[in-house]
């Protein structure tokens, strides 16, 4: 495996059918799964590790989010990864950059509403990546449901020749979607976090029951969300998979999306709600067997 610090060194490490995982590092489980994803696709796999100012605002945590790139090395070669592309803040961004890339309508709900502009950085970053490292396939994970939506609605918009696969979340074994942020939780408030799986997948099992309710379905999520001390929830929404428009009724492809701040801590989680046969089949994700890279390290 190379280590690289260049889009052009990354491109001449390229050969075949090239896979492309980009990620802010401090990696755990989801972040492997998307490199086995690729691994199982692609002639080369490329990991990029870059925490993209463009998308935190000032208030943000960009300046103490977790770094550790000679552990993010480690575990992408352990997975099978050929490239890990990690550049400077120079190799990014020359220059102030004075082009946004803005992805309206998706990006105007939910996280955006609550989070002005970080979708423009979202976007802006993303598309540089996928100019400079020139991948087929791309794969993010299903947890940032809106960032998916945007991403596809720029790759498509922008006729980018790539293909974005969207991977399953990742969960600890009692049901806690993984996020590098968890590690910001101290011991009580990583128990009260379970909150946002509990509702959304609380929400799945009523949907296999046959509810169908945009209104009842958020309800449910939020439910267990709004029971636990010191968690404030920002929104439960149903939402339209293409659009991220919110629904009042599940009648087409979904997700249903919780965000909510656990003392100072934001998390997100959602299921993906497809159809399969007639039937309306919730993604409630992978469950470890054990305890997360990132507990066991912290």
């Amino acid at each position: 495996m190379k280590i690289v610090r260049t889009f052009a060194e990354a491109r001449d490490l390229a050969s075949g059918r090239v896979g492309f995982v980009p990620t802010m590092g401090y990696l755990h489980e989801g972040h492997i799964s998307l490199v086995d994803a690729a691994r199982r696709d692609c002639d080369t796999v490329t990991v990029s590790i870059f925490v993209n100012p463009l998308q935190f605002a000032p208030t943000e945590d960009l300046a103490s989010y977790p770094r550790d790139l000679d552990r993010d090395v480690a575990l992408v070669e352990a997975a099978g990864a050929d490239v890990v592309f990690a550049p400077p803040l120079s190799e990014m961004y020359p220059s102030d950059p004075l082009t946004r890339v803005t992805v309206s309508g998706v990006t105007e709900t939910m996280e955006g509403a609550i989070r002005p502009g970080h979708f423009d950085g979202v976007a802006t970053v993303v598309a540089k990546l996928f100019a400079g490292v020139a991948p087929d396939v791309a794969y993010f994970g299903r947890k940032d449901a809106q960032q998916l939506v945007t991403v596809r609605r720029m790759t498509a918009d922008l006729s980018f020749p790539i293909r974005v696969v969207g991977s399953p979340i990742v969960r600890e074994s009692d049901g806690l979607a993984l996020s590098s942020r968890n590690t910001y939780l101290d011991p009580a408030q990583r128990i009260a976090a379970r909150a946002l799986s509990t509702g959304v997948l609380a929400a799945a099992a009523a949907v296999r029951r046959g509810e169908r309710s945009g209104g009842i379905l958020e309800e449910i999520a939020a439910r267990p969300v709004d029971a636990e001390p010191g968690i404030d929830l920002d929104y439960a929404t149903l939402a339209d998979q293409e659009t991220a428009a919110p629904l009042g009724a599940l009648d087409r492809p979904a997700f249903l999306a919780v965000a909510a701040r656990v003392g100072r801590t934001r998390l997100l989680d959602n299921v993906h709600i497809d159809p399969d046969g007639g039937e309306w089949v919730p993604d409630e994700g992978i469950r470890l067997a054990e305890t997360s890279i990132l507990y066991r390290e912290a």
